[in-house]
C-alpha cells in the first residue's frame, strides 16, 4: 500500500471549516464520520474536495472496463461540494478506502430458505446479522417463520416460546456490534396474519425491551378491508398454505386499533403495506430465481430478498432550480436528465466496487487464524450476497433537498400545486434512470436473469411503457443493467453536507438559529445552536443558508443581526412559512408521498412528523390514507412520544361516549387529546397513575415507583427490591397506581395498587415504608421539585449534586437519575456535560441516553 500523508484532527477541521465556508457542524460531521481513516484513527484527507477525487478516481477506474469511458475529472464535477450527486455514508467512506475492510453497501436483508423455524436457523440468522453489522450495514429480516407461543416443539422444552424472546435475541446482538459508533441498525417484521402479531406489536411497549431494533407489521389489503370496514380476519401459522397448524379469528378493527394507538404512543409499529410492495415489486417478477421480497432495510426504503442488498446515491433537488427565490424561477429539466443517467451510472459501477470489497472481505476471512468450523458461516454468507449482488445488480439512486426545491421555485409544501411538480421530477428521475439503464445492457450486458415476458404485466414497468414507448422497446430489446433503481432514503448527517433538508421532508426549521455566549474570562466566543435565548446570551442571527439565499434575492441585508420578532416576520414572508413540520397539511404529505411513489420502484423512507396535542384518531386517518393512496409503507412520529412520559387518558362513562365519539367510513373516532405540559398542582390527587422502573447498580437489584399526573413525574418511591419487607412483584407489572390513604390516626401512606393478568388487583401497603429512611427523606426533597415542575434535566443535575457521604445513599442517587432519565424529551441539551469521546458540549438526551450530535457516540445509564 502507498504512503499517504497524515493529517491531524484540527489540521483537517481547520481545512474543512474553509471548504464548508465556515459551517462547523458540517465541517466536524465530514471529519468525523466520512475522512478516509485507518482502524487506528489515523485521518488521510483533509477536505472533502480530496475525498471526492479519491472516489472519482475509483468509479473511473470501473468505467474503462466498459465503452464510452466517464473522466475522473467528469465525475468529480458532479460531486464537488455536493452540489450535484451525493454518496451516502457507506460508499463515501469505503470507495477507494483500503486501509478498512467494509462493504459499500448501505442495505442487507437475510433470511433462509425452507423450513427456518429451530434453533439451529436462529442462531443462523443472528450470527449472519452480526457478520453484516460489523462490516456497517443495515439489516433487516422477517420473524414470520418463527411458530407461535405455546406450539409443540421436538425437544425438552416442548412448547414454543414464540416471537418476543427471538425479538429481544437478535436486538441485543444489534445493540452489542453497534456500540462505540460502529455501525449497524436492524428490522424485525412480521405478517399481521402471524397469530402473534399483537404480541411482536406490543414487544416495545415493555420499557427496556427490544431497544435495538425498529419493528413494522407486514400488512396485507385484506387486513385493512377487514379494519376499515370491522369485520373478522383470520391469522394461521404457517402464514401460507390451506392446512395451517393454528387458525384463530380475530377482529381487525381492534387490531388495528392497537396498532394506531401504539404508534401514537411510541412512533412504533411502521407499517408495510406488503401487498403494494409485492404487486409494484420488479424483483418480485424474478421471485422463483430468488429475488422474493421478504423484509425491509432498517429505514424501510429498499424491500428486499434474502443476501440481497443495496447502495445509496442522492441527487440535489435543489441545484437543478435556476433564479432560485424569484420570480422567474424555473427547474433546468435538461441539465437534470443528463445528470439522472449519469447518476445511475455512477450506481451500477460502485455495484462492481462492492463486489471488489466483496472478494476482499472473502480474502480477509480466508486469512483469518480461525479455523473454516469458526469463519464457515461468514464465508457462506458473503457468497451468498455475491451471488445475488452479482445477479440484480440492484441500485438506489434517490434526491435530497426536495423541501428546499419546493421553496426555491416559489410554491409551499404540502399544496396540490406543489405536489403536483414535485410528482414531474421524480417522473422525470424515473425515465432517465430506466433509460440509462438500458443503455447500459446494451453496451455492458443486461442484469444476468432479465427477462421481459416476466414483467411485462408489472404496474411500474406499465407506467413507464405508458410515459415513454420507445424507451419500453428498447428495454425490451436490449435489456436492463439492474433489476431495481430507485429509493428515496432518509441522507442523515449527509445533508448536513449540502446545507439542504433531506427526502421529501418540509423545512422544519424555517432558519437556523445561533447564539452566542462570552466567556467572561478570556476573549473566546462560544456559539451554539440552541431554541431559546437565556439572560446572559445576545440576540439571534440568521443562519440557514437557503433561508439567506432567500434574503438575498429579496434584496435583504444578511449580515444583520435580527432579533426573534423580526426573523418570525421575515420567515412570514417567506415560501417557507407554513411548511414546517406542525404547519403542513400531513394528509397532503401523506397524498404526495403515495403519488410519488408511483414513480419510485423500490420505497420511500420518510415519517410523518406531528405535533404532541395531535389525537389518536388523526394517527389512523393518516395511515388509512396512506394505504389508500398507495404508499409502500409509512411510520408515524409525535413529538415526543419516544420520550418515555406515558400520557393517561381520562375514560368517559358510556353516555359522554356517546356524545363525544364520531365514526365515519376511514374508522376515525375522536378521543382525548393528550395533555400538555401541566401546570403546578399543590393538592396531591388521591390516585396517581404509576410507571415501574427496575434496574441494577452494583449487582444490587432496585425498584422505582414513578407517579405521574398528566404524564409527567410528580413523586418517586425508589430503593432496594426487599422480598422480606413485602415488595414482591411479578416481572411484567410496569404500571399501576399510587394511592393516597389516610389512617386512623390521622398519618398518612401510601399504597401501589397494580393489576395481574387476569384483571385481579393487588394492594402493597405502606410503599413509603418499604424503603430505607434516609432514601425517603431524599425521596420527598425530590418529589418537591417535581411537584412544582422543574425541568427533568434539572431534576437529574440536583440530584446528582447531592452531596452524600454514605457509598450506597450514592448508589441510590445514581438509580433515582436512572429512573427520570427515561421522562427527559428527546432533543433536550445536558448542558455543562462534555462528550467523553470528542470533548465537544454539543450533548443531548434521545430516549434516556446521551448522544454527541458532535461525532455520534452515545451513553446510556
Amino acid at each position: 500500500m502507498e504512503t499517504k500523508q497524515k493529517y491531524t484532527y484540527d489540521e483537517a477541521f481547520e481545512a474543512s471549516l474553509a471548504y464548508f465556508k465556515g459551517d462547523e457542524l458540517a465541517a466536524r460531521v465530514w471529519v468525523n464520520k466520512y475522512a478516509m481513516k485507518d482502524s487506528y484513527g489515523n485521518i488521510y484527507e483533509k477536505s472533502p474536495e480530496q475525498m471526492h477525487w479519491r472516489i472519482a478516481n475509483e468509479i473511473a477506474r470501473i468505467e474503462q472496463k466498459y465503452k464510452n469511458p466517464m473522466t475522473a475529472q467528469e465525475i468529480f464535477d458532479l460531486l464537488d461540494h455536493f452540489r450535484y450527486i451525493v454518496p451516502a455514508g457507506s460508499p463515501m467512506t469505503g470507495i477507494g478506502n483500503n486501509f478498512q475492510i467494509a462493504s459499500l453497501s448501505n442495505c442487507f436483508v437475510i433470511g433462509l430458505d425452507g423450513d427456518a423455524d429451530s434453533y439451529g436457523a436462529v442462531l443462523r440468522i443472528d450470527e449472519e446479522q452480526v457478520q453484516l453489522m460489523k462490516r456497517r450495514g443495515g439489516v433487516g429480516h422477517d420473524l414470520s417463520h418463527i411458530r407461535p407461543k405455546g406450539q409443540p416443539v421436538n425437544n425438552s422444552a416442548l412448547t414454543s416460546t414464540g416471537l418476543v424472546p427471538f425479538m429481544e435475541r437478535y436486538s441485543n446482538s444489534t445493540r452489542e456490534v453497534a456500540q462505540d459508533g460502529r455501525r449497524g441498525a436492524l428490522m424485525l417484521s412480521v405478517s399481521i396474519k402471524h397469530p402473534e402479531a399483537e404480541a411482536f406489536i406490543d414487544a416495545k411497549m415493555t420499557e427496556g425491551k427490544v431497544t435495538g431494533a425498529n419493528v413494522s407489521v407486514k400488512i396485507d389489503d385484506e387486513f385493512m378491508r377487514c379494519a376499515t370496514e370491522d369485520k373478522t380476519y383470520v391469522q394461521q401459522f404457517p402464514i401460507v398454505g390451506d392446512h395451517p397448524q393454528v387458525k384463530k379469528e380475530i377482529s381487525a378493527k381492534a387490531l388495528w386499533e392497537k396498532i394506531v394507538h401504539n404508534a401514537w404512543k411510541s412512533a412504533e409499529p411502521g407499517v408495510l403495506f406488503w401487498d403494494t410492495i409485492l404487486r409494484e415489486s420488479i424483483p418480485d417478477c424474478y421471485a422463483d430465481l430468488g429475488f422474493r421480497t421478504v423484509s425491509t432495510n432498517p429505514c424501510g426504503e429498499i424491500p428486499l430478498c434474502p443476501y440481497d442488498s443495496c447502495r445509496l446515491l442522492s441527487i440535489n433537488l435543489y441545484s437543478y432550480v435556476k433564479n432560485a427565490f424569484q420570480k422567474d424561477a424555473y427547474f433546468d429539466y435538461e441539465l437534470f436528465k443528463k445528470h439522472v443517467q449519469k447518476a445511475q451510472r455512477l450506481m451500477d459501477d460502485i455495484v462492481d466496487l462492492e463486489l471488489e470489497k466483496i472478494d476482499l472481505i472473502m480474502q480477509k476471512i480466508e486469512s483469518d487464524p480461525q479455523s473454516m468450523e469458526v469463519k464457515g458461516a461468514e464465508m457462506h454468507l458473503w457468497e451468498k450476497i455475491k451471488k445475488k449482488s452479482g445477479m440484480g445488480r440492484r441500485t438506489g439512486v434517490g434526491i435530497t433537498a426536495e423541501g428546499d426545491m419546493i421553496a426555491a421555485m416559489g410554491l409551499r409544501y404540502g399544496t396540490q400545486e406543489a405536489t403536483d411538480f414535485s410528482v414531474e421530477v421524480h417522473k422525470t428521475l424515473a425515465l432517465n434512470a430506466y433509460r440509462s439503464s438500458v443503455e447500459m445492457a446494451r453496451e455492458r450486458g443486461a442484469f444476468a436473469v432479465y427477462d421481459a415476458q416476466r414483467e411485462e404485466n408489472n404496474p411500474f414497468i406499465q407506467r413507464i411503457k405508458q410515459a415513454d414507448e420507445t424507451l419500453y422497446a428498447d428495454m425490451v430489446k436490449y435489456g436492463r443493467r439492474n433489476i431495481a433503481c430507485l429509493t428515496i432514503a432518509p441522507t442523515g448527517t449527509t445533508s448536513l453536507m449540502t446545507q439542504t433538508t433531506s427526502g421529501i421532508e418540509p423545512v422544519f426549521l424555517p432558519v437556523y438559529k445561533r447564539r452566542r455566549k462570552v466567556n467572561p474570562n478570556d476573549t473566546d466566543v462560544h456559539v451554539d445552536f440552541v431554541d431559546e435565548v437565556g439572560d446572559s446570551f445576545e440576540e439571534y442571527i440568521v443562519y440557514h443558508p437557503k433561508f439567506m439565499e432567500w434574503m438575498k434575492a429579496n434584496g435583504m441585508d444578511t449580515t444583520k443581526r435580527y432579533t426573534q420578532e423580526e426573523i418570525d416576520e421575515l420567515v412570514s414572508q417567506s415560501p417557507y412559512n407554513k411548511a414546517t413540520a406542525n404547519d403542513v397539511d400531513w394528509l397532503m404529505k401523506v397524498r404526495m408521498q403515495g403519488a410519488i411513489q408511483k414513480w419510485v420502484d423500490h420505497s420511500i423512507s420518510v415519517t410523518v412528523n406531528l405535533p404532541n396535542d395531535v389525537d389518536e384518531a388523526l394517527v389512523n386517518r393518516l395511515y388509512v390514507e396512506a394505504w389508500r393512496s398507495g404508499c409502500k409503507g409509512c411510520t408515524i412520529y409525535r413529538d415526543g412520544s419516544r420520550a418515555g412520559v406515558m400520557v393517561s387518558v381520562e375514560k368517559k362513562d358510556k353516555k359522554d361516549k356517546e356524545e363525544d365519539t364520531t365514526k365515519d367510513n376511514n374508522m376515525e373516532q375522536k378521543v382525548d387529546a393528550p395533555c400538555k405540559h401541566p401546570e403546578v398542582t399543590e393538592i396531591r390527587p388521591k390516585e396517581l397513575e404509576c410507571d415501574v422502573v427496575r434496574f441494577q447498580n452494583n449487582k444490587d437489584k432496585w425498584v422505582a415507583f414513578v407517579g405521574l399526573l398528566d404524564g409527567y413525574p410528580y413523586e418517586i418511591f425508589t430503593g432496594l427490591q426487599d422480598d422480606e419487607e413485602g415488595i414482591v412483584l411479578p416481572k411484567t407489572v410496569t404500571k399501576g397506581k399510587i394511592i393516597k390513604q389516610i389512617n386512623e390516626d390521622g398519618t398518612k401512606r401510601y399504597d401501589f395498587q397494580f393489576e395481574n393478568k387476569r384483571g385481579y388487583k393487588t394492594t402493597v401497603e405502606g410503599l413509603s415504608e418499604k424503603f430505607n429512611p434516609e432514601y425517603w427523606n431524599y425521596a420527598k426533597l425530590i418529589s418537591g421539585v417535581l411537584r412544582y415542575r422543574m425541568p427533568i434535566d434539572h431534576v437529574i443535575k440536583l440530584v446528582s449534586s447531592l452531596q452524600l457521604k454514605s457509598e450506597s445513599i450514592n448508589t441510590w442517587k445514581v438509580g433515582v437519575e436512572r429512573a427520570l432519565k427515561k421522562y427527559i424529551v428527546d432533543g433536550t441539551e445536558a448542558k455543562g456535560q462534555k462528550c467523553p469521546n470528542c470533548g465537544s458540549e454539543s450533548l443531548v438526551y434521545q430516549e434516556g441516553c446521551l448522544i454527541c450530535k458532535n461525532c455520534g457516540s452515545s451513553r446510556c445509564g
